[in-house]
């Protein structure tokens, strides 16, 4: 009883700081049953690019990468705040794993990664349409959920553009309220 006391206390002073975490920014525009539509303005991002096809192929590997890029991988060794969410996109020809950049910081004024894999780049505006789960993500959440928001979107006449994409937004040692989403750009016209 008092090892489940202390957990409990232990992960309630973990999830208080995360929750202190910028967000990338972004407005609600409209709830559906099952989903929303969001407007993400730009932002800057560091995406790596990796040959991997799975989650579980492309999530360590990936992550190092970036994290190694934030905390001090680059030219000025400058240590850059974490931020959420972490995104991926898993496709069959090229997946991709991005860090959003903390709004203080624009493509040009952060400082050049040290690993030549790791791109600095601005993100267009867009529409999307995001659907949450919780718990630790797998390959068969990914591929399911992706497909009941693909499901809902017909449903709702909405259309999508491109490849979904995988949200995460607590890390690996939260074993407690843990958010993931899957998005996909989607036409838009303030419907």
């Amino acid at each position: 009883m008092v090892f489940i006391a202390i957990f409990v206390l232990f992960q309630s002073f973990v999830i208080m700081p995360i929750n202190k975490t910028e967000e990338q920014k972004h407005t609600a525009v409209r709830k559906y049953k099952g989903f929303e539509i969001r407007f993400y303005p730009s932002a800057t991002f560091a995406t790596i690019n990796s040959n991997a096809k799975t989650y579980r192929d492309l999530a360590s590997p990936g992550f190092q990468r970036l994290a190694g890029y934030i905390f001090g991988g680059n030219e000025a060794n400058t240590k850059i705040s974490m931020t959420t969410p972490v995104q991926m996109a898993i496709n069959d020809s090229l997946s991709t794993m991005s860090f959003v950049m903390p709004s203080a910081y624009s493509k040009e004024t952060l400082p050049k990664p040290n690993d030549p894999n790791v791109h600095i780049h601005n993100t267009d505006n867009e529409y999307v349409a995001a659907l949450r789960f919780g718990g630790y993500a797998s390959d068969k959440d990914l591929k399911f959920y992706s497909e009941k928001l693909q499901d809902l979107l017909k449903e709702n006449g909405i259309t999508s553009i491109g490849n979904y994409r995988f949200l995460g937004y607590n890390p690996p040692f939260q074993p407690f309220c843990r958010r993931n989403e899957i998005i996909v750009s989607v036409e838009w016209v303030g419907k």
